[in-house]
This record gives C-alpha cells, sequence and structure tokens, in this order.
C-alpha cells in the first residue's frame, strides 16, 4: 500500500509540474503529457526510488533522475509531438523533475525506511596467529589450571 501512495504522489506532482512546463511552455497536448508522466513515474520510481536511492544517497539519486527523466521526456517528446524545441523543452522539464525528486526522496525514505544510518559495528576478536615461542597462552593456561 506504501508503495501505491508513494507513486500516485509522485505521478500527480510530475503530471502537473510537466503539464506547467511541457503543455503550456511548449503546447505539447495534455494526452501526451499524462503518457510522459505515466511513463516517467514507473521507469522513474523503480529504477530511481527503489534501486538507486537505497543504495546510495539522495544526490546521487537525483543526478540519476534528472538523466533518467532527461532522456525518457526527450525520446517520448520526440516520438509524440512534431515540432522544435525539443532537446529545450526535456531539459527544462528534466530540471523542473529533479528539483521535485530531490524533495521527493526524504518523503519516499521517511516512509520506506531507506535512511541508513551508519552504525559502527567493532570487529568481535582479532584472529592472530603466533608460533609457541612467542605465545603466552599455554602458561596462562597452566598457572589458571594448578590455581584451581
Amino acid at each position: 500500500m506504501k508503495h501505491i501512495k508513494l507513486i500516485a504522489v509522485k505521478f500527480l506532482i510530475s503530471l502537473a509540474l510537466l503539464f506547467v512546463i511541457l503543455g503550456m511552455g511548449f503546447d505539447v497536448s495534455f494526452g501526451n503529457v499524462f503518457l510522459i508522466t505515466l511513463a516517467l513515474g514507473v521507469i522513474s520510481y523503480v529504477i530511481g526510488d527503489l534501486l538507486i536511492l537505497p543504495r546510495t544517497n539522495n544526490m546521487v539519486a537525483t543526478i540519476c533522475d534528472f538523466i533518467l527523466a532527461y532522456a525518457v521526456i526527450y525520446l517520448m517528446t520526440d516520438a509524440l509531438t512534431v515540432g522544435d524545441g525539443v532537446m529545450q523543452a526535456a531539459f527544462i522539464s528534466s530540471l523542473g523533475v529533479a528539483v521535485f525528486e530531490y524533495f521527493y526522496h526524504k518523503y519516499v525514505a521517511s516512509n520506506l525506511d531507506t535512511d541508513r544510518e551508519t552504525t559502527y559495528v567493532p570487529p568481535r576478536e582479532l584472529n592472530v596467529e603466533t608460533s609457541e615461542e612467542i605465545s603466552t597462552f599455554e602458561e596462562e593456561n597452566k598457572v589458571e589450571k594448578r590455581e584451581e
């Protein structure tokens, strides 16, 4: 249920953002913006939020989402629309998506418990091999056995 909620939030905010940038700024139809948002949302959620974010930090995941968003938006806008300025539209849109993703990753981390706190776990025991001449282990055991 958490994943459905996270995907829905991502989809709705991305749809509004891309409609403002692509729809109003570059005259892309709402249907095409909807398809681009749907494809981008599913792909970036699986790759960026479930695979990259838990293994790295927020900045790395945001940069990867920017690259992924640029590729998806450019390819889909180029395929679905006829017009110039596709590269500029994809760049501006992916910048907007990357800014949104930076804050969205914090929301995902708090909901999916992907915040990794690095804790130091000291080693239990150091295993060192020594010769009998150097080792005092037997001498200590002999002393302990005599006292018992």
